[in-house]
């Protein structure tokens, strides 16, 4: 028995990354799946080609989360394409790291409304779906980064903080009507981004992890899968930090 067998769902950011580990794994178990992309058109092309050779129904939709009315468009889109919306993940998200002094606001504001509007956007598009429905799963991406800050990292830091805060908030206001908003925080996860970096630099940081390595984007997507699926039907309002131990 596949855990999403028949679910469908919307997964931001999906083309890359994290993202497109969800959507892989999401197909994997079942799952209908709709993904975001913003310009890699090629990469989403082959990313629904592929999640339809599992036997699902599969595909991406160019639409910016951070734009209001693009993510009203985006879920009457997949409202009328898909049906139900069961699950969805709001993944998208993007970092402009530097101190604070040399931070500018232009930088602040940008990685706000990408990380953090996204979700308002997201959230306040699909509910009006899943109210009627009365039943739902809402998975926000957060960071370890949103629950201990970093150094060069306040603005990313805010709004995978504020994540959190939106999320608990909406625990409250829809867990009446059976939807539920959960929050994953990821630790170092190592994706075609971290392949750039030194890889002395990214041993320092596996050796500083308890389990000893950086994560990947499926160990994100096993967390997503339990929240989306109904092995966690009385979970809601809470944080899953997927660090391999950091915040330990």
């Amino acid at each position: 028995m596949k855990l999403l067998e028949g679910k469908n769902a919307i997964v931001t950011g999906g083309s890359r990354g994290i993202g497109s580990g969800i959507a892989k794994v999401f197909a994997e178990q079942g799952a209908n799946v709709a993904f975001t992309y913003n310009s890699s058109e090629e990469a989403a092309k082959e990313l629904e080609k592929e999640l339809s050779e599992a036997g699902v129904k599969a595909k991406g939709y160019k639409s910016n989360a951070a734009d209001f009315d693009q993510a009203q468009e985006l879920i009457k889109n997949v409202a009328e394409d898909f049906g139900a919306i069961d699950i969805l993940v709001n993944n998208a998200g993007i970092t402009k790291d530097n101190l604070l002094m040399r931070m500018s606001e232009e930088d602040f504001d940008r990685v706000i409304e990408v990380n953090l509007k996204s979700i308002f956007n997201m959230t306040k598009a699909v509910q009006r779906t899943m109210l009627k429905q009365r039943k739902g799963s809402i998975i926000n991406m957060s960071s370890v980064v949103g629950v201990k800050g970093n150094a060069g990292q306040a603005n990313y830091a805010a709004s995978k903080a504020g994540i959190i805060g939106f999320s608990k908030s909406m625990a409250l206001e829809l867990g009446s009507r059976n939807i539920r908003t959960n929050v994953i925080a990821p630790g170092f996860i190592e994706t075609e981004m971290t392949e750039k970096l030194d890889e002395k630099v990214v041993q320092g940081w596996r050796d500083n992890i308890p389990l000893k390595r950086g994560g990947s984007p499926e160990d994100i997507a096993n967390a997503c899968v339990f929240l989306g699926s109904d092995l966690s039907a009385y979970i809601t309002g809470q944080v899953i930090n997927v660090d391999g131990g950091m915040l330990t």
